[in-house]
């Protein structure tokens, strides 16, 4: 594998069965939650995955994280495949992957102080340390994520902690030892309009001094502009878009995408003078597995949308597609 790369996911998927029916002709379904996906982190980059809710963002960075087994498919982190290791071995790889969760108050035992919640990764893979160099690691963390001085925060219990405060210490956690990945699922979605940009700097912050290399979960395609090197739009458990994130939002190949777009004030002096898609009807995870899987929805689709599903084609450096009819649509952007 190419040393610049630091993730490489090929073929990924996970499939959930579904009862449906009545209950004496009950059958079971099989629910795609990620069809097949296929994606590279450079080491530094940050990948915004976007997408709906049910669109197999989180899914597939629970995957990564090996939170959750994959039903197929690889998952190479500087180049061993993670999903040919065994529990133990998959541990050791804990330290270099850290996840930060949607929900900062879920995320964070009300009953433990700050800093026994920041001693806890410390005691799992650095136990032999003494105890006043853990102490001096959770200090730095507390003021690497800009919460000063450490010594006002590291007694308190995280109901005494503005919602804020508690996602900068759950950051605190997934950098204490040091990762070189971060997945970060929604990390400002919870949190009040206010205190959401400092959040996204400070995350920025540490990937400049850390030398950070992220996933970076989110459904606000302004949020993904101001964030991310690149972006993968995921519509179905598919990945439909992927590319730098200026040419996806300037120059969006895909109709679900053009759709995400028109929608996002922040970007209007982008999409001026375009065709606004609104998207009818509802994403059916259960949908037969032939065809695209956004034909339901689709205002473009055409016969071939109906039998074959597309595969990722470039439209240009960097910048793929999967739609039979991205060429009339990219006539129609530009």
């Amino acid at each position: 594998m190419d040393n610049s790369i630091l993730l490489k996911v090929n073929n990924l998927k996970k499939t959930f069965i579904k009862k449906s029916g009545t209950f004496l002709k009950r059958k079971k379904v099989d629910v795609y939650a990620v069809n097949n996906v296929n994606l590279e982190i450079k080491r530094g980059e940050i990948l915004g995955i976007i997408g709906e809710s049910g669109c197999g963002k989180t899914t597939t960075a629970r995957m990564v994280m090996r939170l959750m087994k994959e039903t197929s498919g690889e998952i190479n982190f500087d180049g061993v495949n993670l999903c040919k290791l065994k529990e133990s071995e998959t541990y050791q790889f804990r330290k270099k992957m850290q996840m930060i969760f949607q929900d900062p108050y879920d995320t964070l035992n009300p009953g433990m102080r700050i800093l026994d919640i920041l001693m806890e990764p410390i005691n799992a893979h650095e136990k032999e340390l003494p105890y006043e160099q853990k102490v001096k690691k959770v200090t730095e963390a507390i003021e690497a994520i800009e919460l000063k001085p450490a010594e006002d925060f590291i007694h308190r219990y995280p109901h005494q902690l503005s919602g804020g405060q508690r996602q900068r210490i759950a950051i605190a956690r997934a950098i204490i030892l040091k990762p070189s990945f971060i997945a970060a699922d929604e990390p400002t979605s919870m949190l009040d309009v206010s205190v959401r940009a400092g959040i996204l700097n400070l995350l920025l912050d540490l990937r400049k001094k850390m030398g950070l290399t992220m996933m970076f979960i989110t459904h606000d395609l302004s949020t993904a502009s101001y964030m991310c090197d690149r972006i993968a739009v995921m519509y179905q458990g598919k990945i439909v878009e992927i590319g730098p994130t200026k040419k996806i939002i300037q120059h969006p190949s895909h109709p679900y995408t053009k759709a995400l777009v028109a929608v996002v004030k922040d970007l209007n002096n982008f999409i001026q003078n375009r065709e606004k898609l609104i998207l009818d009807g509802e994403v059916d995870a259960t949908r037969d597995e032939k065809g695209c899987p956004f034909v339901s929805r689709c205002p473009h689709k055409e016969s071939v949308c109906h039998s074959h599903i597309p595969e990722l084609e470039a439209v240009n450096s960097g910048h793929l597609v999967s739609c039979h009819c991205h060429t009339d649509l990219l006539e129609k952007t530009s």
